[in-house]
């Protein structure tokens, strides 16, 4: 690179030439000091393309570094401190030697410089742990400790770049670092604030680090500066609370010892700048992982702040506020406010008015808990036209697999509604899923499934739905016989509740005593025939039948029990409960010998 540092030019006066006339002026420079100070003068001069780094110009600057003459020290640290501001390529350990013997010089001035170059390179990952490595940390520490507010605010910002290595992370929580900086966090200079409150969040990015945070103080320091009106600062406040309130006996800390904390972040909703509303919204939303959390936070008044982000022009705001709301709508108590808030057509809307994965996945999922919560007549989910909208979405080969995956577990527990399974019926949501039961997330798979056989099962009351799925036994892609026969093939590795759900399929068919329906299924050729297989299972040995029938590489295979629950819950979300193995395999050949004595009845 080109010199073009200050530095270098002050250090011009020192130039030494043979025929000099007045010597007696001249600083008392070491042969090599002259030297070194010429090699520097002149690169700065002819602005050389060279690196400071390596070589004969990294000689030159270490020859300073090391001087017992303060002002070339001064000289060598400013350089450093400029050229890293220019250049923040990765060094070498030569490089960082000068750099790190000129931090821990008497002369704060000196330091400041060396800390300023350190913190520069430090934007490097090599970088970042070459510098902690050379045991960076100790005069950095040292230098946080000054008094003087520009050593405090290079030092910290140094340990903040520092800290975004993970690699460092623990040598930094185990270096003493946490108290100096959970102190320079109160102090009353705003750069040295932003700094410590930067490497505190750098901080909070794993459970152990969080913890050590925790066990230095931090926790009620974050919690003070929330009353800070600097928006920087809330922003790096806003989200280290948020990382730590991800674990659950940090939340209970929160919530024993830090009363005012919803009210403060249900502040920063309504009147903050926008990054801080949406760190301050997944707070709340990880707060809310815990009933308590998900009370107070509406007892707070939460919801009047909530709403309007999600009306919001900016995507991340309405991301936020979604996954916040999901977890609020975990709680039974919480339905009935929610409703109440007028946030159903909303929610209803922006399941495909977002057009973001997320927003979709977080409104379905927080309408499924709405309704597994609700006691209460359900029609008013399908009148503002929730399953219109879900249609689309399932409809669009541009939606995402994630996303039709949360809708495919949301239709799993609707279905099971008294009020809303008609809709669902009518809508023509079966000649959707029956091509979801062939994709490659069993999950979804599953989920597909449960709702087909859910309304499988109201055929015996409803000639709609008698007819609606005799259509769809042959259409689309196979129908619902090509499912059932794949899901019942008895020398196929096939998911052991993927057949659980057929084999209550079929039963619900022959049930319904529709003479269409029992016919279909009758006059199929392979599916009464493997039922029929599966039920003598029980003759075999108990090893021997799982091998045979329900794995294809001799290992269980753990699934999600028949239960109607969905897919893929996050954590607090409704539905996730698990049948142990032994009880789902006894639970196939309990259903296949129901079913094989509910044909012979048919037969008589």
């Amino acid at each position: 690179m080109g010199s073009t540092c200050s530095s270098l030019a002050n250090i011009g006066c020192c130039r030494i030439h043979d025929d000099s006339p007045n010597r007696e002026d001249e600083p008392l420079l070491a042969d090599k000091e002259r030297q070194a100070v010429n090699i520097l003068v002149d690169l700065f001069e002819r602005r050389a393309p060279v690196s400071f780094y390596e070589g004969e110009p990294l000689k030159a600057l270490a020859t300073l570094a090391y001087s017992d003459i303060n002002h070339l020290q001064l000289s060598a640290a400013t350089a450093f401190s400029e050229i890293s501001e220019m250049d923040a390529r990765p060094v070498s350990r030569e490089a960082l030697e000068p750099i790190l013997y000129l931090l821990q010089s008497p002369d704060i001035k000196v330091q400041h410089s060396a800390s300023a170059a350190l913190g520069n390179l430090a934007v490097n990952v090599e970088n970042k742990l070459l510098i902690v490595r050379m045991g960076g940390l100790e005069p950095l520490i040292r230098q946080m400790l000054s008094p003087n507010i520009d050593a405090q605010i290079n030092s910290v910002g140094c340990i903040t770049n520092l800290a975004t290595a993970d690699e460092n992370k623990m040598r930094i929580a185990k270096s003493g670092a946490l108290l100096p900086l959970i102190r320079l966090a109160r102090s009353r200079e705003i750069r040295v604030q932003r700094n410590a409150a930067g490497a505190l969040l750098n901080m909070t990015h794993s459970i152990e680090h969080r913890q050590q945070l925790i066990a230095a103080g931090a926790v009620p320091v974050l919690v003070e500066l929330l009353a800070s009106d600097d928006p920087e600062l809330q922003y790096y406040v806003t989200t280290a609370l948020s990382n730590i309130a991800v674990d659950e006996g940090s939340r209970q800390l929160l919530r024993d010892t830090q009363p005012s904390l919803v009210d403060s972040l249900i502040h920063f909703v309504q009147t903050s700048t926008t990054k801080v509303q949406c760190q301050a919204i997944l707070t709340l939303r990880n707060l809310a992982s815990d009933e308590e959390y998900q009370l107070q936070v509406i007892k707070a008044g939460g919801l009047d702040s909530l709403l309007p982000q999600l009306q919001s022009g900016y995507d991340l705001l309405v991301v936020s506020a979604s996954a916040c709301l999901r977890n609020l709508s975990i709680h039974p108590d919480n339905e009935e406010p929610i409703l109440n808030s007028g946030v159903l057509p909303l929610l209803v809307n922006l399941i495909t008015q977002s057009g973001n994965d997320e927003v979709q996945c977080h409104v379905i999922s927080a309408l499924r808990n709405l309704v597994a919560n609700n006691e209460a007549d359900k029609t008013p989910f399908a009148e503002a036209g929730l399953f219109d909208h879900m249609k689309v979405v399932l409809s669009d080969p541009r939606s995402s697999e994630v996303v039709i995956g949360e809708m495919a577990a949301a239709l799993s527990v609707f279905v099971l509604d008294e009020s809303l399974w008609p809709y669902i019926l009518s809508s023509g949501f079966l000649e959707l899923l029956v091509p979801l039961t062939r994709s490659h997330i069993v999950e979804l798979q599953y989920n597909a499934c449960a709702t087909i056989s859910s309304l499988a099962g109201k055929a015996s009351e409803s000639s709609d739905a008698c007819s609606r799925l005799a259509q769809v036994w042959d259409k689309p892609e196979g129908g619902m016989q090509s499912y059932l026969a794949a899901f019942l093939a008895v020398d196929e590795g096939m998911d052991p509740l993927l057949r659980s759900v057929a084999i209550w399929t079929v039963m619900m068919l022959l049930e319904s005593e529709s003479p269409d329906l029992v016919q279909l299924v009758l006059a199929h050729p392979s599916i009464i025939k493997n039922i029929d297989k599966i039920a003598q299972m029980g003759s075999l040995s108990e090893a021997d039948a799982r091998l045979s029938a329900y794995t294809s590489d001799g290992g269980l295979r753990s699934s999600r029990a028949f239960d109607g629950d969905g897919y893929g819950p996050e954590d607090g979300d409704l539905g996730d409960e698990h049948d142990d193995d032994d009880d789902i395999y006894q639970r196939l050949e309990s259903m296949a010998q129901d079913v094989v004595a509910l044909v012979q009845n048919l037969d008589r």
